[in-house]
């Protein structure tokens, strides 16, 4: 299977992260020397998610990130349009579901918040799923993304995109039968807005009081906004 373009066929991108999914959380945590997981932490801080709460993970892989933001008592649902990589996260207590972020499969405001990591670039129309996300979360909810972004320090970007490619096509051809797959993310990487780019995509999304925090240098960041009540 030849990797997915930049195009971003729905198809295309489903089929190749079913054909990563039982080593992908392996490869992840190694390609970020561990990072993934202090990333997940701070963002289940920022979510906040609490008891009596309903949180859509969208995108969630494995659910991975399911159980962490759902270890506050938070009812959380792992939702993704990989069938292998729900398949490869059963083994986690968590509900999961195949759904598409271009036409989620839940009611208008079922939602107190949603979240995203590491995988909005991901999808085919970035402005046309927050859209969608909007209107499925309730007035007041929240949006918090962890997504790849760009060191604002000129010397580390120079660094992370010079090596970046290389780091994940080196990975990928040692620990994925799908060696493609990972020049593809990689490619993604470089190819995703910056902070404040995204911040104005989300904001002309409908979402409101958007603000982001970097972490490691702003190889990764987070993003947070609201849905106007």
């Amino acid at each position: 299977m030849s990797r997915a373009s930049l195009d971003k066929d729905p198809h295309e991108v489903a089929a190749m992260f079913d054909g990563v999914a039982d080593g992908y959380d392996r490869a992840n945590s190694f390609m970020t020397f561990g990072f993934d997981r202090r990333w997940r932490t701070t963002t289940a801080r920022v979510l906040d998610a609490r008891s009596g709460e309903k949180v859509l993970d969208l995108a969630a892989g494995t659910g991975v990130s399911t159980v962490e933001y759902a270890r506050g008592g938070a009812w959380c649902l792992a939702a993704d349009f990989s069938f292998g990589m729900l398949r490869a996260g059963l083994h986690r207590n968590v509900p999961m579901v195949a759904a598409d972020a271009l036409n989620l499969p839940f009611a208008d405001e079922s939602f107190d918040a949603v979240t995203i990591s590491l995988a909005l670039r991901n999808f085919v129309d970035t402005k046309a799923a927050l859209t969608e996300i909007a209107r499925v979360v309730k007035p007041g909810g929240r949006l918090v993304i962890c997504e790849v972004s760009t060191p604002p320090f000129p010397p580390i970007r120079f660094v992370h995109r010079r090596f970046m490619l290389k780091l994940l096509t080196w990975v990928g051809k040692r620990t994925s039968s799908n060696p493609e797959a990972y020049s593809y993310l990689a490619e993604s990487m470089l190819a995703w807005p910056d902070q404040r780019t995204l911040g104005e995509i989300i904001a002309s999304a409908g979402w409101a009081d958007v603000e982001w925090l970097n972490l490691t240098f702003g190889v990764v960041a987070i993003h947070r906004a609201r849905k106007p009540a």
